[in-house]
């Protein structure tokens, strides 16, 4: 099998409203945009968002998305944490912080409760060094 590419799809009930705070505040490009769908790229990473009901999604899989993480690795954290609070008046429901397994981050809420992890990677501490490949 030779992947050309893999990238999450956001189901949501306002494609508009989440592709917005996703272009908007993050910075992503849209690169296709309908009523009821729209793929993004920031870099050579890709995003998308998906009205929960459109008819290529299967009736029983319809819902808005809960328990999803979006983990976004940058190279200043405290840059971005900055930019996100102060202009896009953003607060944290992760504060900024250090953790042992490397990483420093903060995670926002974004549209549908789906939450963004913008992380920066940091040495980790001994105990979690050796679980890296």
């Amino acid at each position: 099998m030779t992947v050309t590419g893999c990238y999450p799809v956001l189901m949501t009930p306002d494609v508009a409203r989440t592709a917005a705070f996703y272009r908007e505040v993050l910075g992503f490009t849209p690169t296709f945009a309908a009523d009821w769908y729209v793929s993004m790229r920031l870099g050579d990473h890709e995003l998308a968002v998906l009205r929960f009901d459109h008819p290529t999604v299967p009736e029983p899989f319809r819902a808005v998305p809960r328990g999803i993480i979006v983990n976004i690795e940058v190279d200043d954290v405290d840059a971005v944490h900055e930019r996100l609070t102060r202009e896009h008046g953003l607060t944290p429901v992760l504060p900024l912080r250090d953790e042992d397994f490397g990483q420093r981050h903060f995670i926002v809420a974004g549209p549908d409760e789906v939450l963004v992890d913008i992380i920066q990677p940091i040495e980790p501490s001994p105990e979690f060094a050796a679980a890296f490949a």
